[in-house]
């Protein structure tokens, strides 16, 4: 990851830009999460584990669990909420 920015290898092994939209720790788990969106006029976020392994990047896992997913939605659902107040 590079501040706002996420790269991500592709099928083709092509690397794909996201914007970052989020990062955070979930305190019950202490599980790394990353919200991303492609770049341009999108309003379809991803969500994925991470895993840092150096000081220049890191690991996507697919997340594993419905209340997971929940979580996330409520925690991006809290964030703009505060962003638009």
């Amino acid at each position: 990851m590079d501040d706002k920015r996420l790269f991500i290898q592709d099928e083709q092994g092509n690397e794909v830009e996201y914007e970052i939209i989020l990062t955070f720790t979930s305190t019950e788990t202490n599980i790394n999460y990353v919200v991303y969106k492609e770049l341009g006029e999108t309003d379809e976020v991803l969500a994925a584990r991470y895993e840092e392994t150096d000081d220049m990047g890191g690991t996507l896992l697919e997340l594993e669990t419905d209340e997971e997913y929940d979580m996330i939605q409520e925690v991006i659902d809290s964030f703009f909420t505060e962003d638009e107040e």
